[in-house]
């Protein structure tokens, strides 16, 4: 059970996944907005601007990404450092330009929250703490110092000092909270990802495991027939061989290497070939399977059938999907990892359903986890109680939980009644509960495989 992705996906290297070229774009749409406001603000509504101080602020941002087009290649993954510079200044360059054109008098000074934002959506939380405080600082200046805003008549534009102190709270409320939301969305994302593609690489691993097993089975089913006749002739050889003792023992060694192959072969293929029969399985079979590589554990798996198979429902036939027996597995592996003896694994149907439950003798899933188990990364160790550096995250049982609902499964979690401090519901299932439930027309065979019987005439 994978039960963490910290080697896979190091969180540390996150903020040094975004290219130059991204940063180099970015960067150009924001140089020509500002030029395109700066000529509007100029030529059609007559402001008085100090245009080669506009002109030099904007240049220094054009200069910037040109020199490194030429330095780098646009290829190149920005470093965490590297990143949070070149944010830094973009907001000192944007805070230049604002200085010139009023502070917060001007309607653009929201554009402040943009620096943080990609921050939060890109780099780590230490870098956006920095750029966020830088933000906050720039924006408590400009509400200060700033050079007025004035029409070419010479009067000066300015918003009542009560919109200004307005201006300041909301841009500084809304960098705090747009960098706290989109660190927190941020991260879920990416939990999410992480998650999905462990479970995809698990799937990938099972469904490699099962067409290997196909391929080796197929194989001895294959090689038994050339290895019986090399068996049968060796033997008719030693007995016309007896009075040669030395091509007797070749003929010997022959028929001993045969039969050693026969035997790795059988060991190899001991489940049959791979043919449409193994596609498909009874429903206790298949639990069988997923919980055999945890029979030997030192906990005991009882397998049952309820009572709620009566009523003269035949058992059904299962299709023998990756899916179905690695969540299984990892669902029984959870169980026996945590019971104190004894795992029970439950399984009953009706005309439309088919319901497995697992179960154990164990303390149970953490109360304050209850409700988000099937979440990956739940940042506690779970079953620290009874399994001291157990470095459980959730990530097995979002795996199980995700490969079970792909095969149409819903899937519940509870506890039992055990209580901790007394040893009274010892050997019961009283501990962590799972419920599996499928609609049966979703994972059962319900069309005969091997097509229908040729009727031959002679």
């Amino acid at each position: 059970m994978i039960e963490s992705n910290q080697d896979l996906f190091p969180e540390s290297k996150r903020g040094e996944w975004i290219r130059l070229r991204t940063m180099i774009f970015i960067r150009w749409v924001a140089i020509s907005g500002q030029l395109a406001a700066i000529v509007t603000a100029f030529q059609y509504f007559e402001l008085s601007l100090n245009l080669s101080l506009c002109f030099f602020a904007v240049g220094l941002s054009a200069l910037a990404n040109i020199v490194a087009s030429l330095l780098f290649p646009e290829s190149k993954r920005l470093s965490e450092l590297e990143n949070v510079f070149m944010i830094l200044f973009d907001l000192f360059q944007l805070a230049f330009l604002l200085f010139l054109t009023g502070g917060l008098n001007n309607p653009f000074s929201f554009l402040l929250i943009a620096p943080v934002v990609v921050s939060a959506a890109a780099l780590k939380k230490r870098s956006t703490f920095i750029i966020g405080s830088a933000a906050v600082f720039i924006v408590t200046l400009l509400s200060h110092f700033y050079v007025p805003l004035e029409s070419l008549s010479g009067e000066t534009l300015n918003i009542p000092d009560i919109f200004l102190f307005g201006n300041w709270i909301a841009i500084s409320t809304g960098i705090v909270f747009l960098a706290f939301y989109s660190t927190r969305v941020t991260s879920e994302l990416n939990t999410m990802s992480d998650a999905l593609f462990a479970t995809q690489t698990a799937l990938s691993r099972e469904q490699k495991l099962t067409d290997l097993g196909g391929v080796v089975a197929a194989a001895a089913h294959e090689l038994g027939t050339p290895l019986a006749t090399i068996k049968l002739t060796s033997s008719e050889l030693i007995e016309e061989l007896k009075n040669f003792p030395e091509l007797l023992n070749d003929a010997l060694l022959i028929r001993d290497q045969a039969d050693r192959c026969g035997n790795i072969l059988n060991n190899m293929g001991s489940a049959g070939k791979d043919d449409l029969q193994m596609h498909q399985a009874l429903l206790a079979e298949i639990i069988r399977e997923a919980a055999e590589p945890h029979s030997n554990r030192g906990v005991a798996i009882e397998t049952k059938i309820s009572d709620g198979h009566k009523g003269g429902i035949d058992e059904p036939y299962i299709i023998r999907r990756p899916e179905i027996i690695h969540g299984l597995r990892n669902m029984i592996q959870n169980a026996v990892d945590f019971a104190t003896s004894k795992v029970w694994v439950e399984s009953s149907w009706t005309k439309e359903s088919i319901k497995i439950t697992i179960s154990d003798d164990g303390y149970g899933y953490p109360p304050n986890l209850l409700g988000r188990l099937g979440d990956p990364f739940l940042g506690a160790k779970i079953g620290k109680e009874n399994r001291q550096g157990y470095e459980g995250m959730g990530l097995g049982l979002f795996i199980a939980k995700t490969l079970l609902e792909r095969t149409g499964a819903n899937i519940s979690f509870s506890n039992g009644h055990k209580n901790q401090t007394s040893s009274q519901s010892q050997g019961a299932p009283s501990g962590a509960i799972v419920h599996i439930y499928w609609p049966r027309k979703k994972v059962e065979i319900t069309s005969n495989l091997f097509g229908e019987n040729q009727n031959f005439s002679i």
